[in-house]
């Protein structure tokens, strides 16, 4: 079974659906917020045009999400699967970003959850790579029960490579009966 990258997932606060070319105008006005990416890497990805080559990557990425408040339809962020390695048994989560508004961990915790349920049909293992700078994304994860397991250096648009931190998230065994 091959893995779906851009499956429609629902839970209660949030749904998860593939990113459409669309979907510009509503990202764009989510991501505009300069507070969102202060910790990130790209930390200007809050202007049109680094937004731009960032929706652009999402879209040709083919896994990438919007993420949309259940109860209004609004888009309220973004998330993506990337880098699926069958024969390491791993995908990546990343690319996360979500409206202040809902920020406190119920909208990514949710997520979060929805992705790994997903994930964890086809591999053992999830990785997430934050910038060593990105605290309070490095906090997220770890509330998730992501461990640190690394680093490696990535490159964000068009800034020169930066370190980040790895982490992971092994698929939970099942518990057998005795």
């Amino acid at each position: 079974m091959s893995f779906d990258l851009q499956p429609n997932l629902k839970g209660e606060l949030i749904e998860l659906r593939p990113l459409r070319r669309e979907d510009w105008n509503d990202l764009l006005a989510v991501a505009s917020d300069p507070l969102i990416w202060e910790q990130h890497p790209e930390s200007d990805r809050y202007k049109q045009g680094v937004f731009k080559t960032f929706f652009e990557g999402a879209l040709e990425s083919g896994g990438a999400f919007v993420v949309v408040d259940a109860k209004t339809g609004d888009i309220i962020g973004s998330t993506r699967f990337h880098g699926y390695d069958p024969e390491k048994s791993e995908i990546e989560i990343g690319w996360t970003f979500l409206a202040r508004k809902c920020w406190g961990g119920r909208y990514n915790a949710e997520m979060k959850r929805l992705m790994l349920d997903h994930a964890f049909k086809f591999v053992e293992n999830v990785v997430f790579f934050i910038g060593e700078n990105n605290v309070r994304s490095q906090k997220a994860t770890e509330k998730i029960g992501a461990i640190k397991s690394g680093t490696a250096t990535k490159v964000y648009g068009n800034r020169p490579p930066s370190p980040n931190v790895r982490y992971m998230i092994r698929k939970p065994q099942k518990k057998v009966k005795s």
